[in-house]
């Protein structure tokens, strides 16, 4: 399967793949121009689930399939094998369904086994999917990587900010984009009131300095509350869930919470879907 057979013309396939995926297994039906079922196969979702499906499709050369989706890694591994995919939208797929199951129950192979068929009888007016470039194909995975970081980063850093409420509101006061780095490592610094009480103004200077913050218009405001830090104390702090807490495990939670946030962040590059640098340097970047 070395030349793309996405130009065939319909007409020349001989096969017809159906394709129900899902996170763990797959199950993969193929029938031929007469509708026979000629491989009925289910496979896991890791590189030996894959390379089992490459071998026994390999049997069929001129083989179309038929997904209920897309986009996502399973329709890369299958474009991957230079095999026209066709995309099945969901209303479409569960009509197709139901021509097999009317009762509507739930069966993989006979999904699978539906999608073939119907695109064995009805595929001559679907459009197939186009193969991917190299860098598109780069693009889209890093735009997919952002939306799963800038999710988790989001969680991560609401985490962090109830934390703070409960038993530091005085940052909370004191800094206002807790998507910035320097965010997270003040509390890092200063994982308690106390602690930043007994750092002292030259180290809350220094540290303003350090992360270019000291700014005519907001270093003055940011060292009065910092000076002001034991006003603003819960005496009864509380965890995730709901048991009170000591001032050091307040401290280490906030300090964990602001980590992982950082750690999450540190891998997130604000226009990177716009950039075009090479996934291996991205990936290597983003190790946690």
């Amino acid at each position: 399967m070395s030349d793309p057979l996405s130009t065939i013309p319909f007409h020349e396939l001989t096969h017809f793949g159906g394709l129900d995926w899902a996170k763990e297994t797959h199950q993969c039906t193929v029938v031929d121009r007469a509708g026979i079922v000629v491989l009925d196969l289910a496979f896991a979702h890791s590189a030996e689930g894959w390379a089992s499906f490459r071998e026994k499709v390999a049997a069929f050369p001129k083989l179309a399939v038929a997904i209920e989706t897309s986009r996502g890694p399973v329709v890369e591994q299958v474009l991957a094998l230079n095999l026209p995919v066709y995309p099945l939208n969901p209303k479409a797929a569960q009509r197709y369904r139901d021509r097999k199951r009317p009762d509507g129950s739930k069966s993989d192979p006979i999904d699978a086994w539906s999608f073939a068929d119907a695109l064995r009888t009805d595929g001559h007016a679907w459009r197939a999917l186009r193969p991917t470039d190299a860098l598109t194909m780069e693009l889209r995975l890093l735009c997919r990587d952002e939306i799963v970081l800038i999710e988790q980063r989001t969680a991560l850093v609401n985490q962090l900010q109830a934390a703070l409420h409960e038993y530091y509101p005085i940052v909370l006061k004191a800094f206002d984009d807790w998507t910035a780095a320097w965010t997270w490592e003040f509390v890092i610094a200063f994982p308690t009131p106390q602690e930043l009480a007994k750092a002292g103004k030259r180290r809350w200077e220094k540290f303003l300095h350090t992360h270019k913050l000291y700014r005519p218009l907001t270093a003055q405001k940011r060292l009065e509350f910092f000076a002001h830090a034991m006003d603003f104390i819960n005496p009864n702090p509380r965890g995730d869930g709901g048991q009170e807490l000591s001032g050091g495990d307040a401290g280490r939670a906030v300090a964990d919470a602001a980590r992982e946030a950082g750690e999450v962040s540190g891998a997130d590059q604000p226009a990177f879907c716009r950039a075009s640098r090479s996934r291996s340097v991205w990936l290597a970047a983003r190790r946690w």
